[in-house]
């Protein structure tokens, strides 16, 4: 009886998610595999200790299940798509149609129903772009190949989810003709307002709620089961609508901080649970016994393999592509977790009036051998051939972010002037010297000034007493500053805000200001507060219109005589921090290193070229700075970097928007190496334009 209690049910699974996913990684596995063998250990087959039918491991998964598909479709890059629309489609259509007549095929074989048969070949049509941060680490997005397969994933997936919306109508009863066009006329008229309507709802909320997040956070979870729900009125599965609020408000999210919370609520508690009940619904021993379930397994996962080479290959021949494109698209396209494990758990609970399935065991537990075969070898390929893919040239010497730091010049009074401007948010009195000196280094170089803030929380009242205590603190804090300021000779005007806001205020300021960057000190907040409503730090990075430096000095910065560029690609925020570096050194006469992590498969002609390449970047600057290029070829990139920088005094990471590590968006490898850096580092994130 203590075992059926919901609270012992969810602890469970709160340990198993906290503890088994790390495990996994460590041994290069996936999280998600690890939590599927958990189900299979804690399950009926197992120790028995969770049970897929009690009420709490049903809503919990149910819950998952919706949430993986909303994110499936919020992770869907519309900006992609729109940029190559008419070869994604076309690549789209061939790794749609070829899997599908294959699992048809395959389901044939092994005496299925012409509905199931379909049903499994819609299972493989669709595809999960797994290894999308290995192409960005690499620096090949732009690559029209990458692009391309990036584009089909919302033809492939919302063809995927239609298909199990017939099928499941089908397979529940009486479905005539007439009740097919109808089912389709509704999905029609059902797609067009939650794809059109809640995308205008979202933009006019988010308009309306300014900065209010809590809110925002709300009504995005509320667009996504309301879609859920609308999709069961008009008889088809809720992850379709799941899916189509994905898409609706993927416009409206951009790359916020909004985004982040919400996909970090799923990715840590509902998704998980999904795939631990997918665990829990695996017979192991009735799958080893059956010899046809184990070839109905194997025929499963080489038909999709097969059929989407088949489809890379035509579209190489369609659109002229080479070997390395042919394999990247073939490789991307491969895995199969999100929308195939949704339909794949939501066709085997179908179940028609004479207690039929609509997939069997068998199948399902194929569909699991396929997620876990696929999800591995996928991003292993990708890996080995992205490599060799070409980008366009960027021409550096003109793009808005690699050039931030130069101003726009004016003309006053027959000279021309440099408006460069550094704000320096303070709140910290023992670390703000160091930050104004960054700042001052700066804007000396670049004949600037600039601006120290300091703010205050505002009140209703403005003759509070606390508010005044604050602006008192605020004007101590800007005291010092003018004494610096004059050791380096730049201009300085001190200023102090009433906010509600700090971010905000920060943020609201450098626009008035019109600042060319913003040097702030680091956050301790790591925690799981920060992950839930983040920093500071993280929503100065979102609402800023200019780069922001955050930095942890653990000296003078004039003291800095060796600075660290790590460059794992030729993206603009890697050149931008590039000519952040190459400021700063030129201020102080030091050295900068750009290191850049080689893969051991990486043919030595590609290396060359990256580095003939980074060395073109790096002499397009008109600053006369000692500038090196260092190659090392090693696996782990995040211990290669740890290690090379103990013989620097600084080191210059950029950031990025994909992934948040207490409050700050950052990759893994930047994550790690954040942690255990011994010297001074600086973060520089982009401007969300």
């Amino acid at each position: 009886m203590l075992l059926q209690s919901p609270i012992i049910a969810f602890t469970i699974l709160l340990l198993v998610i906290f503890t088994v996913p790390p495990i996994f990684e460590k041994i290069r596995l996936p999280g998600l595999v690890g939590l599927l063998i958990a189900g299979v250990v804690l399950g009926e087959n197992g120790l028995n200790l969770l049970n897929s039918e009690s009420e709490t491991i049903k809503l919990l998964s149910e819950i998952g299940k919706v949430y993986l598909m909303f994110v499936a479709g919020l992770e869907i890059d519309l900006g992609q798509f729109r940029k190559t629309k008419n070869r994604s489609i076309g690549f789209g259509s061939l790794t749609f149609l070829v899997p599908l007549i294959a699992g048809v095929i395959v389901g044939r074989l092994f005496n299925f129903s012409w509905n199931t048969s379909v049903l499994i070949g819609s299972l493989l049509a669709s595809h999960t772009l797994l290894a999308y941060p290995i192409v960005s680490r690499l620096g090949v997005v732009t690559n029209e190949a990458v692009t391309v397969t990036i584009g089909a994933t919302i033809f492939t997936d919302t063809g995927a989810l239609l298909v199990l919306a017939v099928c499941v109508g089908i397979h529940g009863g009486e479905f005539t003709a007439l009740s097919l066009i109808t089912l389709l006329i509704g999905l029609a008229i059902y797609s067009a307002v939650v794809l059109f309507g809640f995308d205008w709802a979202g933009k006019e909320f988010f308009r309306r709620s300014g900065d209010e997040q809590g809110n925002q956070f709300l009504f995005i979870l509320l667009a996504l089961f309301v879609a859920s729900v609308g999709a069961q009125v008009i008889g088809v599965e809720k992850i379709v609508g799941a899916f189509l609020a994905g898409l609706a408000v993927n416009d409206v999210l951009g790359r916020s901080p909004v985004r982040e919370k919400v996909e970090f609520i799923g990715s840590v508690l509902f998704i998980p649970c999904f795939f631990v009940d997918m665990g829990l619904l695996i017979d192991i021993p009735a799958f080893i016994k059956t010899l046809s379930s184990i070839w109905l397994a194997a025929a499963i996962v080489v038909a999709l393999i097969g059929s989407k080479f088949i489809a890379a290959f035509l579209a190489k021949l369609l659109y002229r592509y080479n070997t390395a494109e042919l394999l990247t698209m073939w490789s991307l396209s491969l895995p199969q977790v999100a929308a195939t494990l949704a339909a794949a758990l939501v066709a085997y609970k179908t179940v028609n009036p004479a207690g039929e399935r609509l997939i069997n065991e068998g199948v399902l537990n194929s569909v699991i051998v396929l997620m876990l075969v696929t999800s591995i070898i996928g991003p292993v390929i990708t890996a080995r051939f992205a490599s060799a893919l070409i980008v366009p040239q960027t021409d550096w010497a003109k793009d808005k972010l690699s050039t931030w730091w130069q101003g726009d010049s004016c003309n006053v009074d027959g000279q021309t002037y440099h408006p460069f401007t550094v704000v320096v948010p303070l709140y910290n009195p023992q670390t703000q010297r160091y930050l104004i000196e960054m700042a001052a280094l700066l804007a000396r170089h670049e004949s600037g000034k600039i601006v120290p803030l300091a703010i205050a929380r505002g009140h209703v009242q403005m003759d509070d007493p606390r508010l005044t205590t604050a602006l008192e603190q605020s004007q101590q804090r800007l005291q010092g500053v003018l004494e610096i300021s004059q050791e380096f000779g730049v201009e300085v005007s001190p200023a102090v805000r009433i906010d509600d806001d700090v971010a905000l205020g920060i943020c609201r300021t450098s626009r008035e200001q019109n600042a060319n960057l913003v040097v702030m000190g680091w956050s301790r907040n790591t925690g799981i507060r920060a992950r839930l409503f983040g920093t500071v730090i993280d929503s100065v990075f979102w609402s800023s219109h200019c780069p922001v430096a955050v930095t942890r000095l653990l000296s003078s910065p004039t003291t800095i005589q060796r600075i660290l560029v790590p460059v794992g690609d030729l993206t603009r925020q890697t050149v931008g921090a590039l000519r952040f570096a190459q400021i700063l050194a030129d201020g102080n006469q030091a050295e900068v290193v750009l290191l850049h992590v080689g893969d051991r498969r990486t043919p030595p002609t590609q290396l060359d070229q990256f580095k003939s390449q980074l060395s073109d970047i790096a002499a397009q600057s008109k600053l006369q700075v000692n500038t090196a290029i260092q190659t090392v070829i090693g696996d782990d990139v995040a211990r290669v970097i740890i290690h090379e920088a103990k013989k620097f005094d600084l080191v210059v990471l950029r950031s990025t928007r994909y992934r948040t590590a207490g409050g700050l968006a950052v990759s893994e490898v930047t994550t790690q190496v954040i942690k255990e850096l011994t010297c001074s580092i600086v973060l520089l994130g982009e401007p969300h334009s």
